[in-house]
């Protein structure tokens, strides 16, 4: 039941309305994550939701796309922003949706695009250090079972955002 409650705090912290600092602003006005691609995978539309004021818990998404013949796995990831970061899922139990931490990564099949965004598999940013202000960026290395690391830039929306422009529609995996 704890559990349950701790959610819907979550919840209600990143709907909360919040205007940041000027001083929390690293990159005024990036809200566009650039295409990567490492090794097969194809990296893509990074985004992070705002926090309010002393949140310590914060979310990111990414599109990835295996366009190589061997299926591969997000396995972790890590940002100087957060003290401890997990690979998660929404999970049905009973009536409540619940947040579960994915046990061996996130699978990405051979062809298939995985759509890491509320509702599904996300990034769970937990130990905030500081707030995620709308307008800013901020580093996230992604780290695949077979093709190694890469560092992407991920802009922050506004809280309650369901993503940057044109990426509505979008629906979890």
């Amino acid at each position: 039941m704890r559990h349950i409650f701790a959610a819907l705090g979550v919840s209600v912290l990143l709907a909360a309305a919040f205007t940041p600092p000027a001083s929390a602003q690293h990159s005024p006005g990036v809200h566009a994550a650039a295409v990567q691609t490492q090794g097969t995978l194809r990296i893509d539309g990074a985004w992070a939701r705002a926090t309010p004021p002393g949140g310590k818990v914060g979310g990111a998404f990414v599109t990835l796309a295996n366009t190589g013949d061997a299926p591969d796995r997000l396995v972790s990831a890590a940002s100087p922003v957060a003290d401890r970061i997990e690979l998660h899922t929404h999970i049905r139990d009973g009536d409540v949706m619940r947040m579960r931490e994915v046990e061996g990564g996130i699978p990405l099949p051979p062809g298939d695009t995985i759509k890491l965004q509320p509702g599904g598999f996300h990034i769970m940013l937990l130990g905030l250090k500081q707030a995620l202000a709308a307008g800013s960026s901020f580093p996230l290395t992604l780290t695949f079972e077979k093709a190694g690391s890469v560092q992407v830039d991920v802009p922050v929306e506004a809280i309650g955002s369901m993503g940057p422009a044109g990426q509505a529609g979008m629906h979890p995996q």
